[in-house]
């Protein structure tokens, strides 16, 4: 249906008059009676009796007056929820983000919050993996995983945040003042991984995998911090992201940074599509903002 059609048509209704119906629209009132002409054509009918000198609808007519009326309501709604939604006024954003790197985005949630209040943030706390898969289905817009990305999912991938892997156990594990330890020095320890949906411990297998070593794992959580105490306690060794380091406070604890390979624990943004909502743009920009670098795919800077 042509909606500027429809437009006239109930002005002319409104007014009972072509010729006062084109003074409100500003137009000729050949252009309102050739616009109410082709919206009866559309409906096959007539919706003005003509041959009457008083103003009468046909039965028709009376509808297309009704639920015309709720059409252009709808019309008008609509283009306002799109202004809004164009100004940040409004909107949805469906986030993933791993418990393992919430406490990255403490910050950047504060600065969204702040400056986009009635956006509504619907985060999902899932293990990498378990985003990934999310992501790819559409159930998310976005989220945040741990380099490696599974193979042969339908998402876009980009690293937005790259740390060193550190093993961290208790006082005198390794050798005095070690700074450094490789993976061939860590094999025949006993090893504390987070559990197996976590993206660092998907890369940690991958990287033992890679130098034929069959890592001793004697104890897996999906807690980071009991994954520390019992490091500390002298169970075996943990194996953590540098950010995770800085948490420990007055935990006495002997650290060293994982060389040979040289592993990266790396945050990477994954997304479904060629196209991010101005929610999501705005979201990556306080990442921006907070952390530092470039979080907006630069592809995706203008669309």
């Amino acid at each position: 249906m042509n909606i500027r059609a429809l437009h006239y048509f109930i002005e002319t209704v409104k007014q009972r008059s072509f010729t006062k119906a084109a003074e409100q629209l500003g137009v000729t009132q050949s252009t309102v009676s050739k616009m109410v002409r082709q919206l009866e054509d559309e409906f096959g009918e007539a919706l003005i009796i003509r041959e009457s000198r008083q103003f009468l609808l046909s039965d028709s007519g009376k509808v297309v007056m009704e639920r015309g009326l709720e059409v252009l309501h709808d019309i008008e709604r609509l283009q306002a929820e799109v202004h809004a939604t164009q100004s940040l006024q409004q909107g949805v954003l469906r986030l993933g983000i791993p418990p393992m790197i919430n406490l990255l985005f403490t910050d950047v949630l504060n600065l969204f919050s702040r400056q986009h209040p009635n956006i509504q943030l619907h985060i999902q706390e899932l293990p990498g993996p378990a985003i990934e898969q999310q992501v790819a289905s559409g159930k998310l817009e976005m989220g945040f995983s741990i380099s490696p990305v599974a193979p042969g999912l339908d998402i876009n991938t980009r690293t937005v945040v790259s740390h060193s892997v550190w093993a961290l156990a208790a006082e005198n594990t390794f050798k005095s003042k070690q700074d450094k330890i490789s993976l061939d020095e860590l094999a025949p320890l006993p090893l504390i991984f987070l559990s197996d949906e976590f993206g660092l411990t998907r890369l940690l297998r991958q990287a033992f995998a890679q130098m034929s070593i069959s890592p001793r794992v004697v104890a897996q959580s999906s807690q980071w911090d009991w994954i520390v105490s019992m490091a500390t306690s002298g169970l075996g060794v943990a194996l953590l992201p540098e950010p995770f380091l800085s948490r420990l406070a007055q935990t006495p604890a002997q650290v060293a940074q994982i060389v040979e390979p040289d592993l990266k624990w790396e945050v990477t943004h994954v997304w479904n599509s060629a196209y991010l909502s101005l929610a999501a743009k705005a979201w990556l920009s306080c990442c921006e903002t907070v952390l530092g670098g470039q979080w907006i795919p630069p592809a995706l800077l203008d669309s």
